[in-house]
């Protein structure tokens, strides 16, 4: 039976609740999830406060609803299940996940997917800013898994991206995989300014317009085998790739030459055939 957390009312100020992962709520009972602390603003109170619950945590489908926009840190850690957020979602979702799979059908704030490791973070609406980025003082963000994105996406969506796949079927902001390190973001609507400034390894690939920075050079126009793979991924997730995007030729710029300029973007340039 799928347990079910309705949000009863929108919370004046941001609510933390570090503790809503389909893992770590498994063979919990009614009362003791509702007995789980979470922060109001800096008030420690009881997510029974905040949420009315349903259902039993015996298994491993969470689903929580209502508008979640100030609620912080949802499926934050999570390692295994399936947790779908009916609605908006705050602040930091998903971050630092290693499994399971996270679906919010509605928009997410910044940081959703920083630091991720694994797993799969769905987001029907659109992303804010640092989409799996890098908190300050980390080396580097996500390292693994992959997030969907199927509407927008903030400014710097892949800072200081390690492994892993970000997707975004609409337009990303500025700055996309600043200091990226490896892995790989498919923007299929488009690229902001500074678009990989900093990076060292890895693939950005647009489908919209770009102007690389004057650190990148050009180096040739050809189809590239991986990225097929990529995309038919991509269509299979739902998202609207064409024929002209899975056989088109692409020009390739590599950089950052302020780096090792062993990072490319990729910009669909002409259908193929």
């Amino acid at each position: 039976m799928t347990l079910t957390l309705t949000l009863r009312e929108q919370p004046a100020v941001p609510l933390e609740t570090e503790g809503l992962c389909p893992d770590r709520l498994a063979g919990a009972s009614r009362e003791d999830i509702e007995s789980l602390t979470v922060w109001h603003g800096n008030e420690r109170t009881r997510l029974g406060e905040f949420f009315a619950v349903a259902g039993s945590g015996d298994g491993d489908d969470v689903r929580l609803e209502g508008d979640l926009s100030r609620v912080k840190f949802v499926g934050a850690g999570m390692s295994a299940g399936r947790l779908t957020v009916a609605g908006h979602v705050g602040m930091h979702a998903g971050a630092g996940m290693r499994g399971g799979e996270l679906r919010v059908e509605g928009d997410a704030g910044d940081w959703a997917g920083a630091g991720m490791r694994g797993g799969q973070l769905v987001v029907q609406g659109s992303a804010g800013r640092q989409l799996g980025g890098v908190y300050p003082g980390e080396r580097a963000g996500m390292r693994g898994g992959e997030i969907v994105v199927h509407g927008d996406a903030g400014a710097q969506a892949g800072a200081g991206l390690r492994r892993g796949l970000i997707a975004v079927a609409g337009r990303v902001g500025d700055a996309a995989g600043l200091r990226m390190l490896a892995g790989t973001i498919v923007a299929l609507g488009g690229l902001g300014a500074r678009a990989g400034a900093g990076m060292r390894r890895g693939s950005i690939v647009t489908m919209g317009p770009a102007t690389p920075l004057a650190t990148f050079v050009f180096s040739c126009r050809y189809r590239p085998p991986f990225l097929g793979l990529y995309l038919r991924r991509l269509r299979a997730l739902g998202l609207d790739v064409t024929d002209e995007q899975l056989g088109g030729r692409y020009a390739r710029w590599c950089g950052d030459s302020l780096e090792l300029r062993r990072g490319e973007i990729l910009m669909l340039e002409e259908a193929g055939a």
